[in-house]
């Protein structure tokens, strides 16, 4: 089970396949649906404002744009207020569970893991945005949109 997990993994593109895999099974952490939750976002929500067009059709970008405003520099900042906001988010709906300004008899929250076949497994996926910054395609785990 242990290796058609770190297979899966690895076949994913997971960075520490290895890893990723033993925790789920000693740890009975739903690591899996945990990556595939964040395996996207990195890419659709934070990378994407460097892709060249990115900026253009935002009119205060473009504004800065025609004013010799450095592009990369520009782009960053999107993408460490793209980073901030899913951070914010990723905590917000994994880490509370519920909100402490609402009076006390008001519900919670709760992102839970399902089998294949939408069935809730029981699971927990918490803590989303600790892994965030490992999701970076580059590897840098952020380092360049923060310099």
């Amino acid at each position: 089970m242990n290796q058609d997990l770190q297979d899966l993994f690895a076949s994913l593109g997971a960075d520490d396949p290895q890893a990723w895999a033993h925790s789920e099974i000693s740890e009975d952490i739903p690591q899996l649906a945990r990556f595939l939750a964040l395996r996207h976002i990195w890419p659709d929500l934070i990378s994407s404002w460097a892709a060249p067009g990115a900026l253009e059709g935002i009119p205060a970008a473009s504004r800065l744009l025609a004013r010799d405003v450095n592009p990369v520099d520009l782009a960053r900042v999107a993408q460490v207020a793209a980073y901030e906001a899913v951070f914010s988010l990723l905590y917000t709906l994994t880490a509370y569970g519920r909100d402490d300004k609402a009076p006390a008899n008001t519900p919670g929250w709760r992102l839970m893991e399902t089998a294949p076949s939408g069935e809730l497994t029981g699971r927990a996926v918490q803590s989303l945005h600790e892994d965030l910054l490992t999701m970076d395609p580059s590897g840098r785990e952020g380092q360049d949109i923060f310099e």
